[in-house]
């Protein structure tokens, strides 16, 4: 049995207040099309303006009747920050983001956490953007956009290149749940357990899915299906194109993980405390392996195994042939949960803990390698980009630590505590905050490595 202080181990829901019922998705499809027309007119001629400088803090415009609506200008006044760099640079900057994309949760299906591109440690923060609630979710990046959800019930297409306002997108409850990008759809669930798939480009509705209960799973990809967890204690398998469902996994515990997919496998971790691996075509389940206690970490593929965080204060590695703990690890004097899912290369593995510590670990051995003390808990999923750990803590700092020695060498103070975790593309990362601000950092000198 898992005792009622572990659920109340996991971070608070703060919902940001009833938003009706489908609100929008009754309303007809050509209002939708007006809207996303007026609002590209818009951007436009705002980028054709003088007014487009990258550090502008942009704020979002009312939704309209169907429910998407879309904005191309930037607040103004004594709000605003500094223009990072000319017009010119942030052009630069919008071309090599269009090159490269971070279009799930943790990066990849496999959810290494790593992103293919490289970042400079002289860092700075390249916008802002004002969301209407607190943004516990990661953002997911392509084609030159960062969609995020925001416990206001929106979900906001913006900019990467300056951080205006493409469009928004009402939800039927506060989103916790990352977004995740495919073919030209965004897929996002609900506070309310809707999973909806709305056009990454005007934010049109294609389809949406109910479940019995609140998603903040992100959605992730198998080659014909989008797969995700539900707190209705249910894994489901859509149809990408239609939503409907292809197949459906019960569990015994809230599924708020997101599932990892490598192969023919659907890897999920649930707060029944098992791991399970399910075959990606009919979900059925090849085995399932109790780790001892609650996980609400995403597990992580690399090298023919799992790693997962757990809530009894272990990072467990499992071999995905078996379904056997090839190791453990646990802290030797600080016993806290892992609620950061880790990221995972050949030669590294990198996870954050309520310890208030970042942990570098050997992914053959288990080995501690390094440790970073933080001010507060770490929930945030660290990113591996190029010799740069990224990652941010409950306590609103956000590192770049060097992968080698686990030593800062970048450092921000947002000023609000930080669930979310860093999207890495274009030579920029995205980061959101629970007061509401969605950052965007790139290097000073507009050189961070773009993703080819």
């Amino acid at each position: 049995m898992i005792s009622r202080q572990r659920y109340l181990a996991l971070p608070m829901r703060r919902d940001a207040g009833t938003i009706p019922n489908g609100e929008w998705a009754h309303v007809p499809r050509r209002l939708a099309r007006t809207a996303a027309l007026l609002g590209a007119l818009l951007f436009a001629a705002a980028a054709g303006g003088s007014g487009g400088s990258a550090g502008a803090v942009a704020s979002a415009g009312a939704v309209g009747s169907a429910g998407v609506s879309t904005s191309g200008g930037a607040s103004s006044g004594g709000s605003a920050a500094a223009a990072a760099g000319s017009a010119s640079a942030a052009a630069g900057s919008a071309a090599a983001a269009a090159g490269s994309a971070w279009p799930l949760f943790r990066g990849d299906p496999r959810q290494s956490g790593t992103a293919p591109g490289g970042l400079t440690s002289d860092l700075a923060p390249a916008w802002r953007f004002r969301a209407g609630g607190g943004i516990s979710a990661t953002a997911a990046i392509a084609q030159g956009t960062a969609y995020v959800g925001s416990l206001d019930g929106n979900l906001y297409a913006v900019s990467l290149a300056d951080g205006r306002l493409r469009f928004k997108v009402r939800a039927e409850g506060p989103i916790r749940s990352s977004a995740a990008v495919r073919d030209g759809v965004v897929y996002f669930g609900d506070g309310r357990g809707v999973l909806h798939a709305v056009d990454a480009a005007s934010g049109e509705r294609r389809f949406s899915f109910r479940t019995g209960a609140e998603i903040v799973s992100a959605p992730n990809f198998t080659p014909g299906c989008v797969v995700f967890g539900s707190y209705d204690r249910s894994v489901y398998c859509l149809s990408p194109l239609d939503g409907k469902p292809r197949w459906r996994v019960e569990t015994d515990g809230y599924v708020n993980a997101t599932p990892a997919v490598g192969g023919d496998s659907v890897v999920v971790a649930g707060c029944d405390g098992n791991l399970r691996r399910l075959r990606a075509a009919t979900g059925a389940e090849v085995w399932k392996l109790p780790l001892g206690g609650y996980i609400g970490a995403s597990p992580a593929l690399a090298a023919g195994r799992a790693f997962v965080g757990t809530f009894e204060n272990q990072v467990v590695a499992v071999d995905l042939a078996s379904g056997r703990v090839a190791w453990r690890y646990e802290d030797p004097q600080r016993k806290f949960p892992y609620y950061s899912s880790a990221a995972v290369r050949d030669d590294l593995l990198v996870v954050g803990g309520r310890d208030k510590q970042v942990h570098a670990l050997a992914p053959r051995t288990g080995a501690a390698l390094w440790t970073f003390a933080a001010r507060g808990a770490v929930d945030s999923s660290p990113v591996l980009a190029g010799g740069l750990v990224l990652t941010a803590a409950r306590s609103g700092e956000v590192f770049a630590l060097d992968a080698r020695s686990g030593k800062a060498v970048w450092q921000f103070e947002a000023g609000s505590p930080i669930e979310a975790s860093p999207a890495v593309a274009g030579g920029r990362f995205v980061l959101g905050t629970m007061d509401g601000t969605l950052y965007c950092f790139a290097s000073k000198n507009g050189k961070g490595n773009a993703a080819s």
